[in-house]
């Protein structure tokens, strides 16, 4: 499915005006979402009311996941509180980013718990899809009035919600226009998503069983030999103040690795500070040894500074591959033994155990870098995905804002 910005020929641009909605086009109609839609709120159930049969309970916690563990209700059931599947849900207390705003109910047919209303717009100006843009659109403003976007507990009372001012078309057809049209776009956000997790675990899967020799590549049939960690690999002791350089190094810092991806993040600074650091080179690997279940890691693609929170990895003996080091470290069986961790509070690994790590691997060199190269490939497939998630979620965005506000319409035809 291919989603793309319409081109100049399908839309028109007709005057505007500015409204307490924001700058909209001259024939849209504004008015308070309380004039737009109903809300009914969930009822208040108690944990003695919970019963094995029955109607689903649904929670906050269901929205997310509709095919998660329900709670039941058996006695008689109001239908203002009865929820089916394709009605829209508004949840006015949760957490931004995740159990808070708009929903389209997708699970069994249930009863409403409350902290989420029911949404019931009014036919003859809104259609349903529409309403649930609203709904976006003003879920995405109060997250950010309230929050500026952190990951933070929100709670939105009824009288504030219906108070935003919200413009529309005049007609249902250019309404569910703009709504197909950004239907269209979450659906290729929605498979791409499913593609970048699926290959992230068929990158996983791979790894554990060509670093394990579960599964070995073709031409290859050397008996692989057990070594313990510290025999293939070393930490690199090497430190230095930045200070006391003429030129200060490029510094990486904890918060550069990202958790999971082997891929730094954020600006990489030059460092000027008294602190010392370590120093790694072109092809080292970088393992974050505090919290070492964060999987903060990085193969090192140029030289620089460190903190001393992570470890300068180098291979030794009968390991040749610096990239095959860079994965036997994102293995889950290490990951485990590196985070047996002396800190309570701040939990580090500790080299004694993970220098007595044992691991069987090729000892060819050939099979390491031809093992190597797979895992990579994979890598570049799933970060060409990520591109491709990244573009799709800013042009979304950038649809939303424009079909939302009147600035781009839609003529008939121009949606899909």
């Amino acid at each position: 499915m291919e989603v793309r910005e319409p081109s100049a020929k399908y839309l028109s641009r007709p005057s505007r005006v500015l409204t307490s909605a924001g700058e909209l086009p001259a024939d849209w109609i504004v008015q308070p979402l309380g004039e737009l839609m109903r809300l009914l709120n969930g009822r208040a159930f108690r944990p003695d009311e919970w019963s094995d049969t029955g109607a689903p309970i649904i929670r906050i916690q269901n929205l997310n996941d509709p095919d998660s563990d329900f709670n039941f209700f058996s006695g008689v059931v109001d239908e203002r509180n009865v929820v089916r599947p394709g009605d829209l849900l508004f949840a006015w207390s949760g957490t931004t980013g995740s159990s808070f705003g708009a929903r389209v109910w997708t699970g069994p047919e249930g009863v409403l718990n409350q902290h989420i209303f029911k949404v019931l717009p009014d036919p003859r100006k809104l259609s349903s899809a529409f309403a649930y843009r609203l709904l976006l659109k003003a879920q995405y403003s109060i997250e950010r009035q309230a929050h500026g976007f952190k990951a933070s507990f929100v709670h939105v009372k009824k009288s504030d919600l219906v108070s935003v001012s919200a413009g529309y078309p005049p007609t249902l057809e250019e309404q569910d226009r703009i709504a197909e049209a950004l239907e269209n776009a979450d659906a290729l956000i929605d498979s791409l998503e499913q593609l970048l997790t699926k290959k992230r675990q068929i990158k996983q899967g791979a790894m554990q069983e060509l670093l394990t020799g579960k599964r070995r590549l073709p031409g290859y049939e050397t008996p692989w030999i057990r070594r313990p960690f510290s025999e293939v690999a070393c930490v690199s002791r090497e430190r230095v103040n930045p200070s006391a350089l003429n030129t200060p190094p490029l510094c990486v810092e904890l918060e550069h690795l990202q958790p999971g991806t082997g891929r730094l993040v954020g600006d990489v600074f030059e460092s000027q500070q008294a602190a010392t650091k370590s120093v790694f080179r072109q092809g080292d690997v970088l393992f974050g040894k505090l919290r070492a279940y964060l999987r903060k890691y990085w193969l090192a693609e140029f030289e620089g500074v460190c903190s001393t929170e992570i470890w300068v990895l180098r291979p030794r003996g009968e390991l040749a591959s610096n990239a095959y080091l860079f994965y036997t470290i994102q293995r889950d069986d290490f990951i485990d033994v590196a985070s047996n961790a002396y800190g309570t509070h701040m939990p580090r690994s500790d080299w004694k155990i993970v220098s007595e790590f044992s691991l069987s691997l090729p000892g060819d060199g050939m099979e390491q870098a031809a093992i190597a190269q797979v895992l990579s490939d994979m890598d570049t497939e799933i970060s060409t995905i990520e591109s491709r998630l990244t573009k799709a979620r800013a042009l979304k965005q950038a649809m939303a804002q424009a079909l939302l506000t009147g600035r781009i319409r839609l003529v008939p035809g121009s949606a899909a």
